[in-house]
C-alpha cells in the first residue's frame, strides 16, 4: 500500500513518519499477546514476581547471565552486562491490551528487521511489516541493532526523513 492510498491521517499532524526496529506493529482490536504468539523463534518467557502488598505478577525480563547470547548476541559482552543491569521488566498485563488505534494505518512505516532477533523473532517482524505494507530493511543483528549496526538504523531514520520530510 502506497502512502497516498492510506486513509486520512489521524492523530498528530506533525508526524510524517514511523519507524519501528525490531517493534511489535500491533493492529486495531489485536491483542498484543496474540501478535506476539505468531514468533516461533522468541525465546522471551515470563517470571513471576510479588508486589509490596503481597500480590504477585507476572513480568517479562532477560535473565542477565543469558542477556548476550539471547538478547544482544552481536554486542560485546561488556556493553550487554550493562544493558542488562539497565533493564526494566515489563508486567505481561501490558500483552493483554488491546489497541484501540494503529497509526501505521495512516501514516508512512518504515521498520528495520533483525535476522538474528531471539526476543521477538524475524518472523514476527516480517509479518508485522508485510502487513503495513512497511519500507523495510533486514539486518544480520540481534535484537538490539541500535547498538551493533547504529548505522543501519540511522540510515532507514534518514531515510523516513527523507521520503516525509518537507
Amino acid at each position: 500500500m502506497e502512502p497516498s492510498s492510506r486513509r486520512p491521517r489521524e492523530g498528530n499532524p506533525k508526524v510524517k513518519a514511523l519507524v519501528f526496529v525490531t517493534a511489535l506493529i500491533p493492529d486495531v482490536g489485536e491483542q498484543i499477546s496474540a501478535l506476539a504468539a505468531k514468533s516461533t523463534t522468541s525465546q522471551l518467557g515470563p517470571t513471576n514476581y510479588t508486589n509490596a502488598d503481597g500480590s504477585t505478577g507476572t513480568q517479562l525480563t532477560v535473565n542477565p547471565d543469558k542477556f548476550h547470547d539471547g538478547f544482544a548476541a552481536d554486542v560485546p559482552a561488556d556493553l550487554t552486562r550493562v544493558i542488562a543491569a539497565q533493564q526494566r521488566p515489563t508486567d505481561t498485563t501490558v500483552f493483554s491490551s488491546v489497541p484501540t488505534a494503529a497509526a501505521w494505518r495512516t501514516i508512512p512505516l518504515w521498520s528495520l528487521i533483525a535476522r538474528q532477533d531471539l526476543a521477538l523473532g524475524a518472523d514476527l517482524e516480517r509479518f508485522e511489516a508485510d502487513r503495513a505494507h512497511s519500507k523495510t530493511v533486514e539486518v544480520d543483528s540481534s535484537h538490539v541493532p541500535m547498538f551493533s549496526q547504529p548505522n543501519a538504523v540511522t540510515d532507514l531514520i534518514l531515510d523516513a526523513a527523507k521520503h516525509t520530510g518537507r
